[in-house]
């Protein structure tokens, strides 16, 4: 699905945010007993939406959102234990937070102590004026720093779809920013006024600022971002954009401290005017990178896949994960046996939506796609959330089926790609 240059921005009203990514227990209950689905009661109010997945060096699996609470909006997190989430706690709370379908805020365990969260807020100067707030904990959520902004421009542009990460003993983080393009109402031009722009930032336990970078002068406007840590540094993927509008997906390698040149993971040729507000989802392990994407190339939806035994120097030829029309939104993960999970939105029946997973082995081997829940395919859908906890899965949505939206998880086990009915 194409959203050319297009965002919204809205607060988190129930009946603003429409028809999203919704599975309630029956539809958990109704999956295949060959694919055990257990439902996790998520802390979360009613109004909660924006769910995000992280986890840290140490395995700690962290689930964030946000949620109304009178005139501001919250950004709460919990952490994953044997009996399930834990308590939520509060990170921040305000009232001119930026709230946007596709950009969603983190809480990332970047080590057992050290933990970083960021959000959105607004701009004095035009309607897609704001900034990257970003907060630290030095003791595991348990308290936060007051909110700081990694980007020092101070202009009145967009800045957003962050990755955090860990990195030379404190956090990474890598972000869209708008500083080069024109007047906040002009954000998407480029050329002569300069383009959107991808950079980075190293984030010291104490909130101080260094490293900071640009790694592309021109990238995809409103695209995620997403960085894995291979064995020799981080990894990060993103939507590249030329001056002939391809907007292929891009990795850059950090080495020794620096990210070095984005090259193609594949040349799928994807040549669009608008921002397809679609990014790449990676995720590494030694020296296994994996990364999934969306492309329209040709007019063709394509969900698609590569696998990299280099640590992101080299990847195998893509596969295409999904056999309909999808609509992307793609997030990929790493299991504890080598496998790799793909999920996705694509279409099921009679024009409804549904997020879909696929099980690929490192011989390239996929089983069947796997319908994980029904949803809309409508912007507010939003992007589901997909994190391995050993040989099992871990799964986030928001649920719309009620009178008002909530965030809801389960754990997906026994995923032997022989045991996975097809759709």
């Amino acid at each position: 699905m194409i959203y050319p240059n297009s965002k919204t921005n809205s607060r988190l009203i129930p009946a603003a945010l429409g028809s999203l990514l919704l599975i309630c227990i029956s539809q958990v209950s109704s999956l295949s007993a060959d694919q055990a689905t257990t439902e996790l009661s998520v802390p979360a109010a009613a109004g909660s939406a924006e769910p995000n997945l992280s986890t840290g060096p140490d395995g700690t699996i962290v689930l964030s959102w946000l949620e109304p609470s009178a005139d501001s909006t919250l950004l709460k997190f919990s952490v994953l234990g044997e009996q399930g989430w834990s308590d939520a706690q509060t990170v921040a709370e305000g009232t001119n937070w930026f709230v946007n379908w596709a950009d969603f805020p983190s809480v990332v365990p970047i080590s057992r102590s050290l933990w970083a969260a960021h959000w959105l807020s607004k701009k004095p100067g035009g309607t897609y004026s704001y900034d990257v707030s970003m907060a630290i904990s030095n003791d595991a959520g348990a308290s936060w720093s007051a909110a700081f902004t990694p980007h020092r421009d101070n202009t009145a542009t967009e800045h957003g779809f962050v990755s955090l990460f860990p990195w030379q003993d404190g956090v990474g983080a890598i972000w869209l920013d708008g500083r080069n393009t024109k007047a906040a109402g002009d954000e998407h031009a480029h050329g002569d006024t300069g383009g959107m722009t991808l950079r980075s930032a190293l984030i010291g336990s104490d909130g101080s600022i260094s490293n900071e970078s640009e790694m592309d002068a021109l990238v995809c406007d409103c695209c995620q971002t997403s960085v894995a840590l291979a064995i020799a540094g981080p990894v990060a993927v993103y939507r590249n954009r030329t001056e002939e509008e391809i907007r292929d997906i891009y990795i850059s390698r950090n080495i020794a401290g620096e990210w070095q040149a984005g090259q193609p993971i594949h040349d799928d040729g994807w040549k669009i005017s608008g921002c397809p507000v679609n990014g790449p989802a990676i995720a590494a392990s030694a020296d296994t990178v994996v990364v999934a994407w969306f492309t329209m190339a040709d007019n063709i939806p394509r969900v698609r896949f590569a696998r990299s035994e280099d640590g992101g120097k080299t990847f195998s030829p893509a596969s295409d994960m999904a056999e309909n029309s999808p609509s992307g939104r793609v997030d990929v993960t790493l299991l504890d046996n080598g496998n790799a999970a793909v999920s996705w939105l694509d279409e099921t029946t009679a024009g409804k939506g549904g997020m879909k997973i696929r099980i690929v082995q490192p011989d390239g081997t996929f089983g069947p796609a796997r319908a994980v829940a029904g949803m809309g395919l409508s912007r507010p859908a939003g992007f589901p959330q997909l994190l391995a906890d050993g040989e099992n899965l871990i799964a986030a949505w928001t649920d719309s089926l009620g009178k008002t939206t909530q965030v809801r998880s389960a754990r997906l086990t026994d995923l032997d790609i022989n045991n996975l009915p097809a759709d």
